[in-house]
């Protein structure tokens, strides 16, 4: 993969609001490249909507002109494309020499076709040559110009012909490149509306110094609210595009498990997490904890490491610099300074509080969509500045309440503000709060408690019919800066800001002294009195989430009829769920949309009656032996995870489940067959049956586009099942005893994209074919 990284790094004004006119500035050759490699890679840009400068009206002649020169400087990426003759052209060695001035804060990408590197930046072989030859006549400092240019674009990492085989997929490869680092430079416009950010840069400059070829690691710390992630992702925006690999990791401490019983599988998950976005590959294995240090020290990284609060996360993320390679820079955003301290970070910036007029600016920002008050609003804005004071998120949550408000609404609202704020950033929060409708407060509480960074079709899922136009009351919530949308990549998620998810469960604590009276438990103290029996008035708990292992008895949920939400996920080998009863739970909730329980302490879910509004079933490393008898309604079930359950023997059957997208059977080791009602389940597009070690045979399976992973499956023997859906991905991997005609009806009947053989035996492990 190519590099751009630059010497150096600025920020000058005018690239935070630079105008493009173009996105690729091509320069070339054109005897060498035009008709053959350039035309091919020109078509590849047009087909992934990549506007390129396009030279045919200009008269070449003796100097390049202003129009040339302005349409590299309104490029957002010159690509240099240097063959052998590229040096004969003294326009080529203009064209370079503007290129590599950086003047534009433009990224440089490199192609050496059918020429060595090293000849081009010493001037060597045949393209040295040719260079001497075009330097005759000269004057020194014009010959100097050019030098300095060959030199320094010789240093980027590149695409070099010699290393692919295969022409066209080095164009493809470079066309996807472009096209993703185009995509990192858009968002830019996403900043445009924030206050001082261009003086955070100019301050991080000295800690950044990307003219050093050393890894840096490099801390922002400061206090909640205060804009850390915000830095952090315009930083990420503005520079990333310049590394060979990037990556964002955000709310690390939110996604980390508290208590964590089992510390290295946490680690493993964060490593996970981090190399997956990193080298943009979801299906990467992470065995151990060195992975990351094999795959990485080489490559000259971007890594931003935000709201990190434990050194456990920097050692499996970023334990040293030997980790990364030359040029790296590792960004991590806390609270915490001696954690930073403690990890040997000398380089820390501290985001200091915004001055009176930065904090009006970012007021109004929100409150008008400009810098300023509008006529008539500058007191009233000036006062509320001051009673809220200068933390930026409290200035963004009360700018977006008084949005679109008259001016007496205004005078009427601030006289609310001095009466309800005391200057506590809960009391500032909850007054945006306060002045929402009961539903949209109801809203708001569901996602702090249950649902921050919840994928927002999930959230439709789960409690879509609980709320009329859920869409609508989402984007009430955006408006009012309570939450946001973002994505990545095709994942769109909910997101809301640790502070405000603190305020949302501090106002359902004071809901009820009594926990069982509450709308949501989080609190594992108070789950656990509640489970264990200690009080009995749980009518108003609609969902519960722990992190810990329970002491349950067999009434636990016997109170609680309108729970919908059960989450008990733990990350915990030495201390599973207890029941101080041999009995199973003798009543749980009809209206459950979720049960998500980890490490399960029973063997069946036979108490169970009605699973009618259930959507999603996860029982990860659970105890099961089965689920239940007969046939049950399961028209909304769109997720079932059994993984590593590996007690469980048998399915029930599934004909009903016909929403039913994802099936997860992984690990389960002690399970033999798959009941037949697997191919009613129209709607699968994921089946997983890796290290599924006693299954003999395959049923008929749907006919929908899917994925299935059967590697491992070691006693599979026979699939009494043709392949003439439409797989995406087949893999039977390591499934030795697959015998010859299934392994005949794999290869003639498939139409998948890509097909895993198993080795004819374990000696031939590795000799599987891909086709």
């Amino acid at each position: 993969m190519a590099s751009s990284s630059s010497l150096s790094l600025s920020f000058p004004s005018s690239s935070l609001s630079q105008t493009w006119e173009h996105d690729v500035f091509p320069s070339f050759h054109g005897k060498d490249v035009r008709k053959a490699f350039l035309s091919h890679i020109l078509k590849e840009f047009g087909r992934k909507a990549i506007n390129f400068f396009v030279d045919n009206e200009i008269k070449r002649g003796e100097f390049i002109g202003p129009e040339l020169k302005r349409a590299i400087k309104g490029s957002k990426i010159a690509l240099v494309l240097l063959s052998k003759n590229y040096a004969s052209s003294s326009w080529c060695l203009d064209e370079l020499a503007e290129i590599m001035k950086q003047e534009s804060g433009q990224t440089v990408i490199t192609i050496f076709y059918e020429v060595d590197p090293t000849d081009v930046k010493k001037q060597k072989g045949d393209f040295g040559k040719v260079f001497k030859k075009t330097c005759k006549g000269k004057d020194k400092e014009k010959i100097k110009t050019w030098r300095k240019a060959l030199e320094d674009v010789a240093t980027i990492a590149g695409y070099h012909s010699s290393n692919w085989v295969d022409e066209a997929a080095m164009i493809e490869n470079i066309a996807a490149e472009i096209s993703n680092k185009l995509n990192h430079l858009t968002p830019l416009r996403d900043f445009d509306c924030l206050i001082g950010m261009e003086a955070h840069m100019k301050r991080m400059e000295q800690y950044l110094r990307l003219d050093l070829d050393e890894v840096r690691m490099i801390g922002i710390w400061g206090p909640p609210g205060i804009g850390k992630t915000t830095i952090a992702r315009f930083l990420f925006n503005q520079v990333s595009s310049r590394f060979q690999n990037s990556a964002l990791i955000e709310d690390i401490k939110g996604s980390y498990p508290k208590p964590c019983f089992d510390e290295y599988n946490a680690k493993l998950q964060l490593q996970y997490k981090m190399l997956s976005r990193m080298i943009n590959q979801k299906d990467i294995m992470i065995p151990h904890l060195g992975v990351a240090q094999e795959r990485l020290r080489n490559r000259n990284v971007f890594l931003v490491l935000d709201d990190v609060d434990r050194l456990a996360q920097l050692e499996a993320l970023a334990n040293n610099v030997q980790w990364f390679g030359p040029r790296s820079r590792i960004i991590i955003t806390t609270e915490d300074r001696s954690l930073l301290n403690a990890h040997g970070i000398n380089h820390i910036y501290k985001v200091g509080f915004p001055s009176n007029d930065e904090a009006l600016q970012m007021f109004c920002m929100y409150a008008f969509g400009q810098k300023s008050p509008k006529d008539g609003f500058y007191e009233l804005a000036r006062e509320i500045t001051y009673l809220v004071g200068e933390l930026p998120l409290g200035l963004r949550v009360i700018g977006s309440h008084f949005r679109g408000l008259s001016k007496e609404q205004w005078s009427m609202e601030i006289s609310r503000l001095r009466t309800n704020l005391d200057g506590d950033i809960e009391s500032i929060l909850k007054f945006s709060f306060d002045a929402l409708c009961d539903e949209d407060k109801d809203l708001f509480l569901h996602i702090a408690c249950f649902f921050n960074n919840e994928n927002i079709n999930k959230l439709e899922e789960f409690i879509g019919q609980r709320f009329k136009d859920l869409s609508q009351r989402l984007y009430v919530l955006v408006e009012k800066s309570l939450i946001s949308i973002e994505r990545f990549l095709e994942y769109v998620s909910i997101k809301m800001h640790n502070l405000l998810a603190q305020l949302g469960k501090e106002i359902v604590r004071k809901e009820s002294r009594e926990p069982g009276q509450r709308r949501f438990l989080f609190d594992n103290k108070d789950i656990c009195e509640v489970v264990s029996g200690y009080t009995t008035n749980t009518g108003s708990v609609v969902g519960i989430d722990s992190d810990s292992w329970l002491n349950i008895t067999e009434k636990a949920f016997e109170g609680m009829p309108n729970l919908q939400f059960l989450r008990v996920v733990v990350y915990n080998f030495d201390h599973p769920n207890i029941i101080s009863s041999s009995g199973p739970l003798t009543f749980i909730s009809s209206k459950l949309r979720l049960i998500e329980w980890w490490y399960f302490p029973m063997t069946s879910l036979r108490f169970i009656n009605n699973l009618e509004f259930l959507v999603e079933l996860k029982m990860r490393y659970s105890k099961l032996e089965k689920l239940w008898d007969g046939i049950k309604l399961l028209r909304n079930l769109k997720c079932m995870d059994l993984a590593n359950s590996e007690n469980l023997k048998e399915l029930p059957n599934l004909s009903m489940a016909t929403s039913l997208e994802e099936l997860n059977l992984e690990g389960c080791s002690s399970l033999v067959e798959l009941p037949s009602s697997v191919g009613n389940l129209t709607n699968l597009q994921k089946l997983s049956l890796e290290g599924c070690s006693r299954l003999v045979s395959l049923p008929q399976l749907p006919d929908s586009p899917m994925v299935l992973d059967a590697e491992n499956c070691e006693s599979l023997e026979k699939l009494d099942c043709s392949f003439y859906n439409p797989c995406i991905h087949l893999n039977f991997a390591n499934c030795f005893k697959l015998n010859q005609e299934a392994r005949d009806l794999l290869i003639q009947t498939s139409t998948a994209r890509l097909v895993v053989l198993p080795a004819a035996s374990k000696s031939q492990a590795y000799g599987f074919g891909i086709f």
